[in-house]
């Protein structure tokens, strides 16, 4: 039988917090107690700050136990595209800024000393398209040249050094990005935040947060504090309590399959170098190796608004074994999903409203981009000269008539699923040996 919630919490379940007495008065309240608010709550703290942290949930409930685990970073948009939109100078900065993060976390967790399985593992990804394989060889010379990032293609013909199939028509491997344990990854943050002084409040919804004009009236589900400052980290997860941002943050779900395990030989086979993956179709699929070397992670946007019917897990294993056929019969252990937030930018944000300091929109990226978007954010209350960053600018604008139910996703995602099966139809060699442990 499959089990509904995500592998990842084998290991590392969400935390239940003894309820703390709320203060009268804060320094610093923070909503979400993800990687965004922890981030922002331990350089609060250590920056002398007294800090309160809220969550609706268990802390890390949401999609920061969730997600693949793959410490990428990426952006939706290309390099020109970025410059299109916001000039040369702020493309440039937050191409930059993408380099410094992922730098960033794999410092945090060796300073730290978190046991979160990170290893910088490289990533491949997969030219569905012949084209698509001629714009990457293009994008593995930029990040080559103009960041210092080391990348190459890979060609169809050397394909199965990188990865155990014949679906691709080659790819782009670059060197800077890892894997890692997100649910352990959280579980440190959180430990570190709390020896830090934050005190945080799990399954404490917060009701409304007022301005006064000489800080912020914070009402909980628990009673009411004052706070100097308010932060808002909860990306994917915004509920209608802050109406404004939920009209420019769509939840999309994204849905991750874990398979049983499968023996060392055929993880080697399909697995040569242990990258994570990805690739170029419109669904976007990414996967990867489990930490311990025994399973495939696979995961894609999920389609569905509401509920957990069984369609979005059947979708995922076919494209599942459009790559890996040989899996055809490993059973599905696991299948989950969770919310990413993705914003008119398409890339993560910080900004300020009536006060209030916004980290939010990482767009499936949020390993990376919501540790480092919460420390951004909090280094600005600190008056920290590092807080300034390319993300820091106007809030995102709304979305034409979403008022927080992403209603037109199903159609979104038929549509991309109907490109995809005209631009690259479904294929199943055959199965070259048994899948068995």
């Amino acid at each position: 039988m499959i089990r509904n919630e995500p592998y990842w919490w084998e290991a590392a379940p969400p935390s239940y917090f003894p309820q703390s007495e709320l203060p009268s008065r804060c320094d610093v309240a923070i909503v979400g107690a993800g990687y965004t608010g922890l981030s922002a709550a331990l350089t609060l703290a250590r920056g002398g700050r007294s800090v309160h942290v809220f969550d609706r949930m268990r802390p890390g409930e949401g999609a920061s136990t969730r997600n693949g685990g793959i410490a990428s970073g990426s952006l939706r948009h290309s390099f020109a595209e970025h410059e299109r939109r916001f000039g040369r100078e702020r493309a440039l900065g937050i191409d930059q800024e993408g380099k410094l993060a992922r730098e960033d976390l794999a410092r945090f967790i060796a300073d730290e000393k978190i046991d979160c399985d990170f290893k910088l593992t490289g990533r491949f990804t997969g030219a569905s398209q012949q084209k698509d394989y001629e714009r990457l060889a293009r994008e593995a010379e930029r990040l080559t040249k103009m960041l210092g990032i080391e990348a190459f293609a890979v060609s169809r013909a050397e394909q199965r050094n990188a990865i155990g199939t014949d679906f691709y028509h080659g790819g782009l491997v670059r060197k800077d990005i890892g894997g890692l344990h997100p649910g352990k990854l959280h579980a440190g943050l959180l430990r570190r935040a709390v020896e830090a002084g934050a005190t945080v409040h799990g399954e404490t919804a917060v009701l409304g947060v007022r301005s006064d004009g000489n800080g912020f009236e914070v009402e909980t589900a628990r009673g009411r504090l004052r706070a100097a400052n308010v932060i808002v980290g909860t990306n994917g997860y915004t509920d209608s309590v802050d109406s404004w941002l939920r009209r420019r943050m769509i939840p999309v779900r994204s849905r991750i399959i874990a398979t049983a395990p499968i023996s060392e030989n055929l993880m080697r086979d399909l697995c040569p170098k242990g990258y994570m993956m990805g690739e170029t179709r419109a669904l976007h699929y990414y996967f990867r190796p489990s930490p311990d070397g025994t399973r495939i992670l696979f995961g894609g946007r999920d389609g569905t608004i509401a509920g957990d019917p069984h369609w979005p897990t059947d979708s995922l294993r076919r494209a599942m074994l459009d790559i890996f056929p040989v899996l055809e019969d490993v059973p599905i252990t696991h299948s989950w999903f969770g919310h990413v937030a993705m914003n008119r930018d398409m890339i993560p944000r910080i900004f300020t409203k009536d006060g209030v300091r916004y980290a939010a929109g990482y767009c499936g990226s949020g390993v990376v981009w919501a540790r480092w978007a919460g420390k951004k954010a909090a280094l600005t209350l600190l008056g920290h000269p590092d807080a300034t960053s390319a993300l820091d600018f106007r809030p995102p604008k709304a979305v034409p008539l979403y008022t927080g139910q992403p209603w037109f996703m199903p159609a979104m995602f038929a549509w991309f699923a109907a490109k995809d099966r005209m631009n690259h139809p479904r294929r199943r060699p055959s199965k070259p040996r048994s899948a068995g442990p």
